[in-house]
């Protein structure tokens, strides 16, 4: 049987006095991709940001609706426990200036995850995080080199490794391609698709391929509101909606 890990009822996001999503109810089912697609200005990245309350910070932003984890209101959560069960992933890859190894530390570090733990055991998380990631095998012979000395998609691979580190439930990715080359978004696509095995996976995308590719459900977002959700490869062939179909098909957005 299917868990759900996330539920989302009758949520209404809001900048201001400008309303940015509109009465969304779904719900993400655990251990699957679910996909967001939909054109610029549909709400995906707050929707996505909602999730573990980023959008929290901008003083104009506010929301009605509920948001549950494992039937917790999230809402009520402290923030800090939130995130580190539903960790994020930027478009932009957003290394610390510091060696590989110590950012892939720096989180367990920071959250007190390593009180009473021998060397050995940071170790043992840095190694694991990487070797998740798909990453360990090209930089395990310089740990101790800047993190900014790796390429866009090692950054962004690093990035993953990082949020790893503290072994979320919930990994939310925020377009983590759309700066990268194809062989760059391949391995990020292949790790994406092994992570599922272990966590909940929540992708928003503007490449309506790479939804299909990795999704095993997709929504379509339109001006704020959902138009239409479903399995990714009844959606891709067979949409309900037109408005759904037309963008699929590439005549908007």
């Amino acid at each position: 049987m299917t868990k759900i890990k996330m539920n989302i009822a009758n949520l209404n996001c809001f900048y201001a006095k400008k309303q940015v999503l509109e009465n969304i109810s779904l719900h993400i089912n655990a251990n699957q991709i679910l996909s967001i697609i939909g054109p610029s200005n549909s709400g995906k990245t707050t929707f996505l940001r909602t999730l573990n309350r980023m959008s929290d910070f901008d003083a104009d932003y506010w929301r009605k609706g509920k948001v549950f984890l494992d039937e917790k209101d999230i809402f009520s959560m402290n923030m800090e426990k939130l995130r580190s069960r539903v960790g994020m992933l930027f478009a932009m890859p957003m290394p610390l200036p510091l060696s590989i190894f110590e950012n892939v530390a720096y989180a367990p570090r920071r959250l007190n995850l390593l009180k009473g733990k021998p060397k050995k055991y940071i170790d043992e998380i840095v190694e694991t995080s990487l070797r998740d990631a798909s990453l360990w095998d090209e930089v395990k012979d310089r740990l101790d080199e800047s993190a900014m000395k790796m390429s866009g998609g090692q950054q962004q691979r690093l990035c993953i490794a990082r949020i790893l580190a503290i072994d979320p439930e919930v990994i939310l990715f925020d377009e983590p391609c759309s700066g990268l080359d194809p062989i760059s978004t391949a391995k990020v696509e292949e790790t994406m698709m092994a992570l599922k095995k272990r966590y909940t996976i929540v992708l928003v995308t503007n490449n309506v391929k790479q939804a299909s590719r990795v999704g095993d459900v997709t929504a379509f977002f339109l001006m704020g509101k959902l138009i239409e959700i479903d399995d990714t490869a009844k959606l891709f062939v067979a949409p309900k909606q037109k408005e759904t179909n037309d963008y699929i098909t590439g005549r908007f957005g």
